[in-house]
């Protein structure tokens, strides 16, 4: 059996399935402590998250899936994230047997892999650039929360955001399919800036305005979340954000921050 290795355990979360586990209570203390509550009205088809280390972004992206499984019992997720380490002209698809998370292996769909990277020709098969955080730091919450589905991952380099929205069309027309898309949004900018600037990208989701993107919104992952949002307009859904922070929340730097926010739509 052929295994998706980690590459980021240990470093943008830990290694060790209970360390993951008591991050993911302490996340839900603290939500059952406050009054943070989403309840949305509307069934989850898609969630935005982000990928910084746990200590940074873990919150927001738990707070997504905590949301969403309270809705959705999917039979496959689909994770589709920017590349980081690799240039890649278009996107690959993970065609290994199984992906490996600290707690327990998931089995990959390599038959509906295979059906996707045949229907679009941009889409191929590079194993190096599978060693990708944006994408791995998804699957300890989808371990937690979707213990028994079967897994896609999808990595994108230099890759048109409407060629991604085909791939988010036909996973999304299937009922049973989960899809998560992976972003951080700006990047090393004082605390007010961020704020600024993560706005105009929390407006177009939110609005579901692909426009609005081109306002100033800056997102490693913004070709995915335009893809996302280009596939929503078509289908007229709805749209919540779940919480936006940045890294001075957990750092206390306001001077150089990173901003991280989570989404749902359906």
């Amino acid at each position: 059996m052929s295994e998706r290795h980690t590459s980021v355990a240990g470093s943008f979360y830990p290694s060790s399935c209970d360390e993951i586990n008591r991050y993911i209570s302490h996340f839900n203390q603290i939500l059952d402590d406050s009054d943070f509550e989403h309840k949305i009205d509307f069934m989850p088809k898609a969630l935005i998250s982000p990928h910084a280390g746990y200590v940074y972004s873990g919150f927001t992206a738990n707070a997504a899936f905590r949301t969403a499984a309270a809705k959705v019992n999917p039979k496959r997720v689909v994770v589709i994230g920017p590349s980081h380490r690799v240039y890649l002209d278009g996107a690959t698809i993970s065609l290994f047997d199984e992906y490996e998370t600290p707690c327990g292996n998931f089995e990959i769909d390599t038959e509906y892999a295979q059906k996707l990277k045949d229907k679009f020709d941009f889409l191929h098969f590079y194993e190096e650039a599978h060693k990708e955080h944006s994408t791995e730091t998804q699957f300890p919450f989808i371990k937690k929360y979707f213990s028994d589905v079967k897994v896609i991952e999808i990595v994108y380099g230099k890759a048109d955001y409407e060629d991604i929205s085909k791939i988010i069309e036909t996973v999304l027309s299937d009922d049973g399919n989960l899809l998560v898309i992976s972003t951080d949004l700006s990047h090393f900018y004082s605390q007010e800036r961020a704020n600024s600037l993560d706005s105009i990208c929390l407006n177009a989701i939110s609005r579901l305005d692909l426009n609005t993107f081109d306002q100033g919104c800056e997102a490693c992952g913004i070709i995915g979340v335009k893809a996302l949002v280009k596939y929503a307009q078509k289908h007229n859904l709805n749209s919540e954000i779940i919480d936006y922070r940045t890294s001075a929340d957990a750092s206390g730097d306001s001077s150089s921050v990173v901003g991280y926010t989570s989404a749902i739509i359906g």
